[in-house]
């Protein structure tokens, strides 16, 4: 995702939430007993459907579009642009206007498939999705046992750092890196949420369960979590941590800072800057007192999702699978830079090449990122774990407290949503 997109899709969630809610009581019965993709609508391939596309993706996959419709005459694809972060809130706005196919994050699936907004995906699709896409991809749309999408990409945040600076060996240890160089990144602002709630996941705690579904699964409120309490704080002492958020990239270019963490939205950016001395690595090993371990990211699937209330659902399950394949994200690693989730694309020797991408691939193994929870309640994660992440960092929270903080915000961000 782009810079501040994060920023928006967490507050888009909010906001949507209670009208999500409110479609949920008749929405969820719909989806649950919907036919399969497999025999949705006749077998027919015809009709006049939408697609939303964020907007610097639309050059590309209209090409693909058109190849889509050339296959098959009987369809007819209008493609229109619409931001992914935003899916839920437009698509709850009026079911019925809204696209039949449209771009999402994997994290909305949750709250989208409980509101019956969202067309399952059928069992021969699933086992074609199994078979071709990488298991973090595919436990990216899964939720309640059930498939609801079609991924098409994987992001997470990765380590950008000055190579005439940093020495590759020097960036797999947090303490080695922050010793001998500067790490630009934010503890004290709002993101953090984002970029450091995973360090609870790090040192082998839980966040809603070990599939990001069990409401009651958040365990943080242990000896582990307040190590990590512990660990965020001293990095406010930490001479080779500075604090920076949108300034991360002017701070890189000028050599205030050495390094920092984002994705790979921020590839061409970080090349602008650092030019030749651009290099991308896997997240570092932190140590929280136990010795060291790796430091893990949320992993983000990109996802093309499919309304329930489509009047044309063969076309619209077949147009979403045609963007997701191996042909389609080839082309969007190529014009757009996103990783592929589809195994034999993820081969290709000029994704292999691509530092970044692979940087993310490495990324997107279970021992270096977590599946984003995708449960409706998520909503009401982030903003608590700014603020807990934001005082402890700041001094704000004392040590005597983390405790405590840490027993209200497991019992705050566990009840459900209503």
């Amino acid at each position: 995702m782009k810079k501040n997109v994060w920023k928006k899709l967490l507050l888009s969630s909010l906001i949507v939430s209670m009208s999500l809610m409110t479609l949920a009581g008749c929405g969820s019965k719909s989806s649950s007993s919907s036919s399969s993709s497999s025999t949705a609508g006749g077998t027919e391939m015809k009709g006049d459907i939408k697609v939303w596309i964020d907007t610097e993706h639309i050059a590309a996959i209209k090409s693909q579009v058109k190849k889509f419709e050339k296959a098959n005459p009987k369809i007819h694809v209008t493609v229109k642009s619409g931001s992914s972060a935003d899916a839920m809130k437009d698509v709850s706005k009026d079911p019925s206007k809204a696209a039949d196919v449209f771009m999402m994050p994997h994290d909305q699936i949750g709250q989208m498939a409980e509101a019956g907004l969202l067309y399952p995906v059928g069992k021969k699709d699933v086992a074609t999705m199994k078979k071709n896409d990488i298991q973090s991809a595919v436990d990216g749309v899964t939720y309640k046992g059930k498939v609801y999408g079609f991924p098409y990409g994987v992001e997470s945040q990765v380590l950008y750092y000055n190579k005439s600076k940093l020495s590759a060996e020097d960036v797999t240890n947090w303490d080695t890196m922050t010793s001998k160089g500067k790490l630009g990144t934010n503890f004290g602002d709002a993101g953090a949420n984002y970029i450091f709630a995973p360090l609870f996941l790090s040192n082998g705690d839980q966040i809603y369960g070990s599939n990001g579904e069990n409401l009651k699964g958040t365990n943080i409120n242990n000896d582990k979590g307040v190590q990590v309490l512990q660990w965020i704080a001293k990095q406010k002492q930490n001479s080779g941590v500075v604090q920076t958020s949108d300034a991360a990239l002017s701070n890189l270019q000028s050599g205030k800072i050495d390094a920092f963490l984002s994705g790979p939205w921020s590839k061409n950016d970080v090349k602008k800057a650092l030019g030749k001395n651009m290099a991308v690595a896997p997240y570092p090993t932190v140590n929280f007192g136990n010795g060291d371990t790796q430091m893990k990211a949320f992993l983000g699937v990109k996802v093309y999702g499919v309304n329930q209330q489509t009047k044309s659902p063969v076309a619209s399950i077949a147009l979403a699978k045609y963007l997701s394949n191996e042909a389609t994200q080839k082309v969007e690693f190529e014009k757009n830079g996103v990783v592929p989730t589809n195994k034999t694309a993820q081969a290709l020797p000029e994704v292999q090449k691509d530092e970044t991408a692979k940087s993310v691939l490495q990324m997107s193994d279970a021992n270096h990122t977590v599946v984003m929870p995708k449960l409706p309640e998520i909503i009401s994660f982030w903003p608590p774990m700014d603020s807990l992440i934001n005082d402890t960092y700041k001094g704000k929270i004392k040590p005597a407290q983390y405790q405590d903080k840490l027993n209200k915000f497991v019992k705050d961000t566990s009840k459900k949503a209503n």
